[in-house]
């Protein structure tokens, strides 16, 4: 008796695992939303400063972003290194972050608790020469010296934060898979069918647009591919068609397109038979 019991809960617990999740989700972003209402203004007094993204998206995306940014901010520990702390720090990066991702369903890094801040260049394990940010098991590391260069264009083709956010959005999905976006990793496939020549090309001595950098390991050819998708998308396009339409189709959207549509607002690809969620 005591065993028809416990299969019977278990069997309850397994079939109303989902609905409860999903109630559960819809009320927690509920009451988010309502707090977000009060600090909505100064959201958008901060990115609205820096990113370029934002600036050229329509009313309604603006909000939808800064909504995605509040509770990315929300949900991480940030920890200051040798850096004053600013109101404006993290909400930054989380904007870099909601950046890369916007085109997609999953857009939190689920697996990436706690976000340091160091003030310039450091050293990480035995490498010897400095870093500007990195990726692994403890978190994610940027120099706000290099990264607030980036966001303001002070460094052509480098933006630290968008490269660091590429790095988690792989580690996520390929590495921990705790936060799958199942568009992005079927679409990731049809990315290395173009980019596995590319970077083997490069490997071999041959160079373009995306620099040396891009040809140390696949993984640093995707972080540096983001970089130049969203900040030289023009150079881009004219010099590796095949890459940048693999990108566009990857991320669901368009950094020229969003250029050139004439009420400034974002235009997001999604295949036929696919829906791009507008809450959240």
């Amino acid at each position: 008796m005591e065993f028809i019991i416990i299969v019977a809960l278990v069997t309850a617990v397994l079939i109303l695992h989902r609905p409860l999740s999903a109630l559960f989700n819809k009320l927690y972003i509920s009451r988010q939303q309502h707090k977000f209402i009060e600090c909505e203004t100064f959201y958008h007094s901060v990115v609205s400063k820096y990113i370029r993204f934002y600036n050229r998206l329509g009313l309604e995306d603006q909000r939808r972003f800064l909504f995605r940014t509040f509770l990315f901010r929300k949900s991480r520990r940030f920890h200051y290194i040798e850096v004053k702390e600013s109101a404006e720090m993290p909400i930054l990066i989380s904007a870099v972050a909601i950046q890369l991702t916007f085109g997609l369903d999953k857009y939190m890094l689920n697996y990436f608790n706690d976000i340091y801040v160091l003030k310039d260049d450091y050293h990480y394990g035995f490498y010897s020469r400095p870093f500007m940010g990195h990726v692994d098991q403890s978190g994610i590391y940027l120099s706000w010296d290099n990264f607030i260069k980036g966001i303001t264009g002070q460094t052509p083709n480098c933006n630290v934060g968008l490269h660091e956010m590429g790095h988690a959005l792989a580690y996520v999905t390929f590495i921990t898979e705790t936060e799958e976006d199942k568009h992005f990793k079927k679409e990731f496939k049809n990315f290395s069918k173009v980019a596995r020549p590319i970077f083997t090309s490069m490997q071999g001595g041959n160079r373009n647009l995306l620099g040396e950098y891009a040809a140390v390991n696949y993984h640093e050819f995707w972080a540096v591919s983001v970089e130049t998708f969203f900040e030289n998308p023009v150079c881009m396009l004219h010099d590796l068609p095949e890459l940048y339409q693999a990108m566009v189709s990857l991320l669901r959207q368009d950094p020229l397109q969003m250029r050139n549509n004439n009420i400034g607002k974002a235009v997001f690809m999604v295949k036929a038979k696919e829906s791009l969620k507008l809450n959240a």
